[in-house]
């Protein structure tokens, strides 16, 4: 595998080697060698050069290209699901779901930006003339993880092109071969060179991207730990950084809520893509005046769930994508173990692959609020239960955490939903709702769930700059 550097595949003069492993069978895909921090040089010089035509294009011209991108991932489907089913361990049904959402998201792009005014003149009374101008950041560095391949870099990458910024992108060393692909698409559409750069790297070259003079802005999503680091990285050239990290989302299931409803919700935002989401709804909160009929539902619900390779369905769960994720859960387990958690299933209910990184589905109820299980995020399928007796009970336990990315809400009520809704501190909150994200919308959360938002209009003007013309 190769770096994409303007417009041209290039060898690495790195040494370090990577592994890609298909953890659906723990067998290897491949292993290539990392890219140096010369290669990164090399990538930021090209978006550097190219930085002043791209910026320069009509809205129109960008759209255009962002119309085509969706045009051949549409074209290309089959083959990126495949991909991402082998390298991330998704089904099939979910990758799909990935790959569609991402081309929604540059047709959105495309949309937006040709309808956007990127200057507006206004005359003060004195006669003075202002003209204020939205203008690109400049060299962005967008970094990625290895949770939601193509879905995750098309919210970074579709905005920065829009507003006609240049890009140098770091996928997830661990999963590469979906975003692989996707350049493999920029190259064949010729896209402009030097716009858009691919650097396969580990941290080493991350960093080195971070601290770099020629890039203006760092946009990350992963992990709080090392979100803090690319902060400080950042900060001493005056970087502009947006980070979406970690998550311990509440679910509150409200003494009005329909249970097969909560249930069904329940499982979606906590099981889906094996509970790997920074969203994942890991902390339930429900009214103990229907909690015993709810555990109960609950409780045949996860025992009746399916894990193997590519299985479809609301009741079927794939492996941990890597192995390092894999032993990190297991950690968590011993420590609830240690902590005496008190298990609602019956774990011997549920089969278990010979082969893969797979975990079995876990949910504890009764669980303390001083538990590590409850407060820290564990990025896996394990669910920690509480119930409460009032409301307001209900919304200090969901707001006591050091996160504040989302929530869900599940009640009889819409109204009564949001007057909920208006209390929790959270970047995005669903009521009665699977956790659909709609490209119009917007993703970033409060407090050590990062800075920033994504997707929307907030995702363009994340790389715009403005200034103003006085005459």
């Amino acid at each position: 595998m190769k770096n994409y550097i303007n417009g041209k595949w290039q060898a690495t003069t790195g040494t370090a080697q990577i592994v890609v492993i298909n953890p659906n069978n723990e067998e290897q895909i491949l292993h290539y060698t990392a890219a140096s921090t010369q290669d990164v040089d090399a990538a930021v010089n090209a978006a550097n050069q190219a930085l002043d035509a791209w910026s320069m294009t009509t809205p129109q011209q960008r759209a255009a290209w962002l119309n085509k991108i969706a045009d051949q991932l549409e074209t290309a489907k089959a083959k990126l699901i495949e991909l991402s089913h082998r390298n991330n361990g998704k089904s099939s049904e979910q990758a799909q779901v990935d790959v569609e959402n991402s081309i929604k998201c540059y047709r959105y792009y495309a949309d937006l930006v040709q309808n956007m005014a990127f200057s507006k003149t206004t005359q003060c009374e004195d006669g003075t003339e202002l003209t204020h101008q939205q203008n690109p950041v400049g060299v962005v560095a967008l970094i990625t993880p290895w949770n939601f391949p193509l879905i995750t870099s098309a919210w970074k990458i579709a905005p920065a092109l829009a507003a006609g910024c240049s890009i140098v992108f770091k996928p997830s060393e661990l999963v590469p071969l979906p975003e692989y692909a996707f350049t493999e698409i920029l190259d064949q559409i010729q896209f402009p060179q030097g716009v858009f750069n691919l650097i396969l790297g580990d941290a080493v070259a991350a960093q080195h991207l971070v601290v770099h003079a020629d890039v203006q802005k760092v946009s990350f999503t992963g992990s709080t730990e090392v979100g803090i680091h690319v902060m400080q990285a950042a900060a001493p050239s005056v970087k502009r950084v947006t980070l979406e990290l970690g998550g311990k989302s509440p679910i509150l299931i409200l003494e009005d809520a329909n249970l097969d409803e909560a249930v069904d919700k329940a499982l979606g935002g906590m099981f889906y893509n094996s509970g790997q989401m920074c969203s994942a709804t890991s902390r339930l909160l429900v009214h103990q005046s229907i909690a015993e009929p709810f555990y109960q539902k609950l409780k045949l619900a996860v025992e009746s769930m399916l894990l193997g390779t590519d299985l479809t369905g609301a009741l079927a769960m794939g492996p941990m994508t890597t192995e390092k994720q894999f032993k990190k859960v297991h950690e968590y387990l011993n420590i609830a173990q240690q902590e005496k958690l008190q298990s609602l299933i019956d774990l011997n209910q549920i089969a278990l692959p010979n082969k893969g990184f797979f975990i079995k589905p876990h949910v504890f109820i009764d669980v303390p609020t001083d538990s590590r299980l409850w407060k820290e995020e564990i990025f896996g399928p394990v669910m920690c239960c509480r119930s409460f007796a009032t409301e307001d009970e209900a919304v200090r336990l969901a707001n006591d955490s050091e996160f504040g990315l989302a929530a869900t809400i599940i009640t009889g009520s819409v109204e009564h939903g949001k007057n909920i809704a208006k209390r929790l501190r959270s970047g995005h909150i669903w009521i009665n709702s699977h956790q659909m994200i709609q490209p119009g919308s917007l993703w970033g959360g409060f407090k050590k769930s990062g800075i920033g938002r994504e997707l929307g209009e907030s995702g363009i003007q994340s790389y715009l700059e403005e200034n103003v013309i006085t005459i």
